[in-house]
């Protein structure tokens, strides 16, 4: 499918791995310029590199650290007015209800909440002006099935999950939509962490903790980077201009609800 969207430019954080970089990928697949972003230098330029060899485009990587003032400013120096905003943060760490205090708290939320806000602010005036614009924010599936152990992660998400059903509301009369895609579990160092964690709160294997968690997915996998980015590319496409303010799930049926 051609997704329409060749020639656009397209912004996406934290793309160096991970759903980050199943994003870049697949938006580089469908002829969209990049500008990448991630805190390590090494593996965004490295992942840089071969988007470029792979897709054509052209890719521009600033290493900085999107959770923080100045690290959005110099991203978004180097990206100027993109048509497509995939914003992208790991997420905090799991844990009990009693370890957090409030500083864990304001942590998760500038990362998880504040930054996309922020990046949103930044871009989605100019795409409104133009007429069409793309925001897709990776969020959890925690959105809707909060999961115990990463309370911090459930209330920063859901914090950015309110903001954009009224703001996607408002913006989609210019052209701009904004949704948000929420991964179940994928093959990532964030299902390798929350794998290992299991494994130490049971006494078992990492092995013996996946294989515990495949038998709660329907599809008995985890998903794949490249799963996620085609979703995340077709919410940017052009055939995704009627979609608006929805929070997506990819978690391969583990998550049962009615509505």
């Amino acid at each position: 499918m051609d997704l329409g969207i060749a020639g656009k430019r397209a912004l996406v954080t934290a793309s160096s791995k991970g759903l980050g970089r199943g994003c870049a990928e697949a938006l580089a697949a469908a002829g969209v310029d990049l500008v990448m972003n991630a805190r390590g230098a090494e593996a965004l330029e490295a992942a840089a590199d071969a988007i470029r060899a792979a897709h054509g485009v052209q890719v521009t990587a600033v290493a900085a650290d999107i959770t923080e003032e100045a690290g959005r400013a110099e991203v978004l120096e180097a990206a100027g007015q993109v048509d497509i905003l995939v914003t992208n943060a790991g997420g905090p760490p799991p844990g009990m209800w009693t370890d957090w205090e409030r500083d864990d708290f304001i942590k998760a939320l500038d990362a998880n909440m504040l930054a996309p806000i922020a990046l949103m602010k930044a871009q989605v005036p100019g795409m409104m002006e133009a007429g069409w614009g793309r925001v897709v924010n990776i969020t959890s599936v925690s959105v809707k099935a909060p999961i115990p152990q990463l309370g911090l992660s459930n209330s920063a998400r859901a914090g950015l999950t309110g903001y954009v059903a009224g703001t996607a509301r408002q913006v989609a009369p210019k052209g701009v939509t904004i949704n948000n895609l929420l991964p179940g579990i994928h093959d990532t160092a964030r299902a390798e962490s929350l794998d290992a964690g299991a494994a130490t709160s049971a006494g078992i294997t990492p092995q013996e903790a996946r294989e515990q968690r495949l038998e709660t997915i329907p599809a008995r996998r985890y998903g794949t980077p490249e799963d996620f980015g085609a979703m995340c590319a077709f919410l940017c496409s052009q055939h995704a201009s009627f979609i608006v303010g929805q929070n997506i799930l990819l978690d391969g049926g583990a998550t049962n609800l009615a509505m």
